[in-house]
């Protein structure tokens, strides 16, 4: 089975990936949501700088444990530690080269620029979102302005709990049979007690 370049990223109702600041705290957590099962699904995982900076600001390097992260850069000098490389390298040569080697899908963690970039090279093959219920009227969009992309449905999901509607969806390309993802990363819901 070929290796897919995922885009997973929690977004706002109105399309915002964080806020004007690069806040993340709208970001709601629903216990159904399986982090560990998610993280399972990807050995590699590629980002740009901003949201590096956003991870590295938390106090931690930016790794993510299981997963091979690189960060691409113009600005900050290639290094390499544990789990992570930053790369002023072109992230379109890089992912095409990763997608041919054995393993796991590539998490696209992020940012929107890095995602027009990697789209625009028809390197894409699913969007994944999972759409917050709040409105955050600006800040980082989910996709800079550009050309557009046909995307076909292939699984969602709502989370009563929190509201969270979790979309995935298949990147359409000439010659290309868009990738179907399932939604495989919730919790399975318990079953109810019989009654007595």
């Amino acid at each position: 089975m070929a290796k897919l370049l995922r885009y997973q990223v929690a977004v706002s109702l109105d399309g915002f990936i964080a806020g004007p600041n690069g806040d993340y705290d709208w970001i709601v957590m629903d216990p159904a949501i399986d982090f560990t099962a998610l993280h399972k699904m990807f050995d590699t995982a590629v980002m740009g700088r901003k949201t590096h900076a956003m991870m590295t600001a938390q106090g931690g390097t930016g790794a993510m444990p299981g997963l091979d992260v690189i960060v691409f850069s113009r600005t900050l000098p290639p290094a390499e530690r544990k789990g992570i490389r930053i790369t002023g390298e072109d992230p379109a040569t890089v992912v095409a080269a990763l997608k041919k080697r054995p393993g796991k899908d590539i998490w696209l963690f992020g940012g929107g620029e890095l995602f027009r970039t990697l789209l625009d090279a028809s390197l894409v093959d699913s969007v994944e979102v999972a759409v917050i219920p709040v409105l955050l009227g600006s800040g980082v969009p989910l996709l800079p302005p550009g050309g557009s992309t046909m995307l076909v449905l292939a699984d969602q999901q709502t989370l009563p709990k929190s509201g969270i509607v979790v979309l995935s969806y298949g990147v359409v390309r000439k010659r290309v049979k868009p990738a179907l993802v399932k939604i495989g990363f919730l919790k399975k819901p318990k079953a109810a007690g019989r009654p007595r």
